[in-house]
């Protein structure tokens, strides 16, 4: 086997350790694409008894973005195990008391309910913010693209930018803004 062959082999077959950035993104949506790449679907050796998968790091957990009023109307069930041990609880009281956990669940929700996906999900860091660990940071190989484009604030463009931005028509000095 050619030396090429075997990098190309070793590639194929080792843990590559992505970031995705969770900002103004669906969970759900989000869910989906993190769950490729956890699983291996994005390899060409991907086998359901195959553990191929990759490992994702999401960062900006604490800025997502859920749809219409999802954040009043969404519930989260969880059961402590004991008779009466039901509880729901609102998607924006999950998000107060953990940032992460919304996209946890969702990628735990979007995997097949198998013996695997409790392991697979070991391979997932989640963190509130842009701080991740030194020595996670040094493993990131690979950036997993956003679904949606993150917008500007306009109170962050530079004022010589929006001075340079042309302008459709000038106002006369006399005009007044209601």
């Amino acid at each position: 086997m050619s030396a090429a062959k075997r990098v190309q082999q070793w590639a194929t077959f080792a843990r590559t350790w992505h970031i995705f950035d969770c900002k103004w993104q669906d969970p759900y949506q989000s869910a989906n694409v993190i769950k490729k790449y956890l699983m291996g679907l994005h390899k060409p050796i991907y086998h359901p008894m195959n553990d191929c998968g990759d490992v994702v790091v999401c960062i900006n957990s604490r800025e997502i973005a859920l749809r219409g009023d999802e954040w009043r109307k969404r519930a989260y069930f969880h059961h402590t195990g004991y008779p009466g041990g039901a509880s729901w609880t609102l998607a924006w009281e999950l998000h107060n008391k953990d940032p992460t956990m919304i996209i946890k669940k969702a990628v735990y929700k979007s995997m097949k309910g198998n013996l695997q996906r409790r392991h697979t999900m070991e391979r997932l860091f989640i963190y509130p913010g842009e701080e991740i660990p030194d020595d996670v940071m040094q493993n990131v190989s690979n950036q997993i693209r956003q679904q949606r484009l993150v917008p500007q604030r306009l109170d962050h463009i530079p004022e010589d930018e929006v001075q340079q931005y042309p302008k459709v028509m000038e106002y006369p000095s006399d005009y007044v803004l209601k």
